[in-house]
């Protein structure tokens, strides 16, 4: 690759991650306003039922992808008839699996012995079908880096479902408002990606040269089988162990446990897996690359994190309102997990982008299992918040075994890992320190208790600027910003 090449992906690639970043910020403040809004107009009840069906649901969602997302973005070449090929695999496999999920129905029912799951899983199924059509198209914006027009689309369909959910709750529809969200957004994506495409389908034919798709997109789909389970059976023991209201608090608090990572995490990697993908011809780039990342990532999420936790239960009582004091607890347990996720989703990156898909289906092979246990093992010893916090712990240790297994042959180097997550794990532990003592001295109405305690956290952020290595690291992150400001070649 030329130079004025490297400067054009790096201009492109940093400019993106602005726009998908920008798109995301989007999304989350649309949903957050539909969490506050849906939990003063809903009961946990709803959102239990409804995590019932999505958590066995999202397993058949894995198989109609099966990894091929991944594979279309690391192929250096795609061909239009190679395209069209896609287009009627995934259609085909989306298709089956909806039939298929429908007809578990009364099985899914029975696992949970809630006979209104019955007819929640018949409404949902057809979404397979949906999403299927929208991976390819999805998949080949992205290869053309074309995150402005994602970024729109994505915003767009969030902004149609939460209202027309917000309309059904009003009119009180309960649970069945939920699953208006979910059927308008995916609906509405779909429809805004074919106009954006405008794919060609052509006759439905298979050809055989997407035999090496399906081979990597294989063993990608293992690890992600495996990641889907271990972030998705909890949902399932929960709501078996202790009922639909107990998974409602947990699937609230797991909802807006998630938002820092889809917001902030997202935008990265959504960027991330095309240009590593070009990369990886250039370890020098590629490490620096995987370094900066890592930077971006600690600041924003590992103190983000800390503060949200130490300010749980005033931030859940002004989110959500009264009747949700379990979540806080959850809510706050859970940022323990958070802290690994944000870092552990690069691994994920340096498996696709260097090729090493069926490696990471190993590992995954072997530890999935053990925070799957975890599970058991927590609700056993604590209920649901002995669950989380075992879970949290599990995470963290494993990165390491993880991280080396990822890097190990490979140009990557254990410094990239680490280096860039020390400074922000220190401010972190401070800054969580200075919220939790303030939230617990002074006695204040919930929502002054909540903007002290997070003043008093972001005040630690800036009295660590005081420090040479901090003012650096910002000046890194800063370059970032006018690279992306800088004109194309």
């Amino acid at each position: 690759m030329t130079t004025d090449g490297l400067d054009d992906l790096g201009h492109r690639a940093s400019r993106g991650i602005v726009v998908t970043a920008s798109g995301l910020w989007s999304k989350t403040l649309i949903q957050l306003v539909s969490t506050v809004v849906l939990a003063r107009l809903l009961a946990p009840e709803d959102f239990g039922l409804l995590a019932m069906v999505t958590a066995i649901v999202g397993v058949a969602e894995l198989l109609r992808d099966f990894g091929l997302t991944g594979a279309i973005i690391q192929a250096k070449e795609i061909e239009e008839r190679v395209w069209s090929s896609l287009l009627w695999l995934s259609l085909a496999l989306g298709t089956m699996l909806a039939i298929i999920v429908a007809a578990a129905a009364p099985l899914i029912a029975g696992l949970y012995d809630e006979q209104r799951l019955v007819v929640l899983t018949l409404a949902i199924a057809p979404t397979l079908i949906v999403n299927s059509l929208a991976m390819p198209l999805m998949a080949r914006l992205t290869r053309g880096l074309r995150f402005t027009t994602l970024a729109t689309i994505d915003v767009a369909a969030m902004f149609a479902g939460v209202v027309a959910s917000v309309v059904a709750a009003v009119l009180g529809l309960g649970v069945w408002a939920l699953v208006v969200l979910t059927v308008v957004q995916q609906v509405g994506r779909v429809i805004m990606l074919l106009t954006a495409v405008r794919p060609t389908f052509g006759r439905p034919r298979i050809e055989r040269e997407i035999l090496p798709f399906v081979s990597t997109g294989g063993s990608i789909l293992g690890a992600e089988l495996l990641n889907y389970a271990e972030r998705n059976l909890d949902n399932v023991i929960i709501g078996q162990q202790l009922g639909s209201a107990v998974l409602g608090q947990y699937s609230r608090a797991y909802a807006l446990f998630m938002l820092p990572l889809q917001q902030m995490n997202g935008p990265i990697g959504r960027v991330a897996l095309p240009v590593l993908s070009r990369l990886r011809e250039e370890p020098h780039r590629y490490r620096r690359y995987v370094r900066s990342a890592i930077l971006v990532i600690g600041y924003l999420t590992i103190p983000t994190y800390a503060v949200a936790a130490a300010v749980a239960d005033p931030l859940i009582f002004v989110l959500l309102g009264p009747g949700w004091e379990q979540a806080a607890s959850i809510f706050a347990l859970l940022a323990i997990a958070g802290v690994a996720q944000a870092i552990g989703k690069v691994r994920g990156w340096l498996y696709i982008t260097l090729g090493r898909s069926h490696r990471q289906f190993v590992y995954d092979l072997v530890t999935r299992p053990l925070v799957i246990i975890g599970f058991f093992v927590g609700i056993a010893l604590g209920g649901v918040d002995g669950l989380v916090l075992l879970y949290g712990i599990l995470s963290l240790v494993l990165l390491i075994p993880g991280f080396g297994f990822a890097i190990r042959g490979t140009f990557v180097r254990a410094g990239d890992i680490v280096a860039p997550t020390v400074r922000p794990v220190i401010m972190a532990a401070v800054a969580f320190a200075a919220a939790f003592t303030v939230t617990r001295v002074l006695v204040l109405p919930e929502v002054l208790e909540l903007l002290v305690g997070s003043a008093a956290g972001v005040a630690s952020f800036a009295l660590a600027l005081v420090l040479p290595v901090y003012r650096r690291d910002i000046g890194l992150i800063w370059g970032f910003v006018k690279q992306m400001r800088r004109p194309r070649r």
